[in-house]
């Protein structure tokens, strides 16, 4: 019997294209003798086709397991991860708390370092305390501006000055109530993934080649003009230190199933920088992380197989935890 495969896709966030992109993928890579996929699309407003997965146990008897594939707000945030606890389903990727916090850029940084791993210094705004002040005083120029909480490099801005920087700032602030402000770092964008749960084990990584100034929205999705080198062509100490840090901010974090680990090497100091984590990377037909894997040793259709068997294994292993007295 085939196992069905609930993809769900789109979502209210800026990264809606992105998601169908991803998810066309995952479903043509989907093996149609071992599943069938179910989907449920959510539109720009929230509105779900064919119907919502509702939050009761049991209400959902034709799906075996769940395949979100949402970036940014309202999917790779704990928020749908949330909604399929509730509904007792199986499903890929990370767990609530480690989507939540890996989707808040500042609270992952403050695990990060919690666990002593290299994050760029930082500066938090809000959206209703714009002050540019104390990133001022603790920065230099130039500086990244981001929305905490979405990806894609949506709302990502590059200053080198106040000017940029106000400008920046706005632009972030229309995307997320909480800004941060980086030391920009002069040097490669390196990217790294990771599988699995308890366990898991990281692939090897792959050097980002911007035709911008930086890896920005345009750049990945609509210019088709990056290039991307995989492996990176690294030391091996640098290579073998890049996949030791994903591991590494994977467990901080407590993600599971898959995410994609960038990474920042600083050209003057030689230093390696974690910059973010993914929880959801991107599926599409120039996404690195099936594109590590595959130059791994994992081929796309294994590398779906084994996402779908870390949701079930983990889902299996929670039947052990009591909830009631």
């Amino acid at each position: 019997m085939r196992l069905r495969v609930a993809v769900i896709y789109g979502g209210r966030s800026g990264e809606h294209e992105v998601s169908l992109r991803s998810a066309e993928a995952v479903m043509a890579g989907l093996d149609p003798a071992k599943y069938e996929v179910l989907r449920y699309f959510i539109d720009r407003e929230g509105k779900w086709s064919p119907r919502p997965i509702l939050p009761e146990p049991g209400a959902q008897q034709e799906i075996d397991v769940v395949f979100p594939i949402l970036h940014g707000t309202f999917g790779e945030d704990g928020t749908v991860q949330g909604l399929l606890e509730l509904a007792d389903l199986p499903y890929v990727g990370a767990g609530v708390l480690g989507s939540a916090v890996s989707m808040d850029k500042e609270m992952m940084k403050r695990v990060c370092r919690e666990r002593l791993l290299p994050v760029v210094d930082y500066v938090t705004l809000t959206r209703d305390c714009l002050d540019l002040a104390p990133a001022m005083e603790r920065l230099p120029f130039p500086m990244f501006v981001k929305p905490a909480n979405l990806g894609s490099s949506v709302g990502i801005s590059k200053a080198h000055d106040r000017v940029e920087l106000e400008a920046a700032v706005q632009l972030a602030a229309r995307y997320d109530r909480k800004i941060i402000v980086e030391r920009g770092i002069a040097g490669r964008e390196l990217e790294c993934s990771v599988l699995g749960n308890d366990h898991p084990v990281a692939s090897l990584p792959c050097e980002i080649l911007p035709s911008r100034e930086f890896y920005d929205y345009e750049d990945k999705y609509l210019l088709d003009k990056a290039d991307t080198r995989v492996p990176a062509d690294l030391p091996p100490t640098v290579t073998e230190e890049v996949r030791r840090l994903a591991v590494e901010c994977y467990l901080a974090v407590e993600c599971e199933g898959m995410g994609r680990v960038d990474f920042l090497l600083e050209e003057a100091s030689g230093l390696v920088y974690i910059n973010e984590i993914n929880t959801i990377p991107g599926f599409t037909s120039i996404s690195m992380y099936p594109k590590m894997w595959e130059f791994s040793g994992v081929p796309f259709g294994d590398l779906l197989d084994r996402l779908l068997a870390l949701a079930l294994e983990r889902h299996e292993r929670k039947r052990a935890t009591r909830f009631t007295r």
